[in-house]
């Protein structure tokens, strides 16, 4: 598997990805492929990439994307002002999932960030996904904070 910053042409993949992944399970709304190139999506795509701090990646097995997610570097004051690396949309392609491609994919992200000079790596999950909460858990990661969301 190889690992590379998104471009623009990703983008459809990626919100399939994402869509495919969404914690609504069987609830999830069908995925409109026809707002897959609304402007606001390369919008939000050109914020994130402009960025330094932030990454969009995808990773190929065989020219085919199977899994995406983004990095992001936050600067910190405890511990002496180092960084925490922040994982957001993590997504493996369904097909893919148990044969150790989104572990190699994390594990590949962790090293991202700790080159990047961070002590920590976060992430956040919805609570009913507790598939994604042992393959975490799996990974080193522990739950050691509750998580709050305000929707505005």
């Amino acid at each position: 598997m190889t690992f590379r910053d998104a471009t623009p042409a990703d983008i459809p993949t990626m919100l399939i990805l994402g869509h495919a992944g969404d914690s609504r399970g069987a609830a999830t709304p069908p995925l409109d492929h026809s707002t897959l190139t609304d402007p606001r999506y390369r919008a939000a795509f050109d914020a994130i990439t402009a960025n330094p701090d932030h990454r969009l990646i995808v990773a190929e097995q065989n020219g085919e994307i199977v899994g995406t997610l983004q990095i992001s570097f936050i600067p910190g004051l405890p511990n002496f002002g180092t960084k925490r690396g922040m994982l957001e949309n993590v997504h493996i392609r369904a097909d893919q999932r148990g044969t150790g491609l989104g572990s190699q994919m994390v594990r590949w992200a962790v090293e991202v960030c700790r080159a990047g000079g961070c002590d920590m790596v976060q992430l956040t999950s919805n609570k009913v996904r507790t598939d994604a909460h042992r393959f975490y858990e799996k990974l080193g990661f522990k739950k050691s904070h509750e998580g709050f969301k305000l929707a505005l």
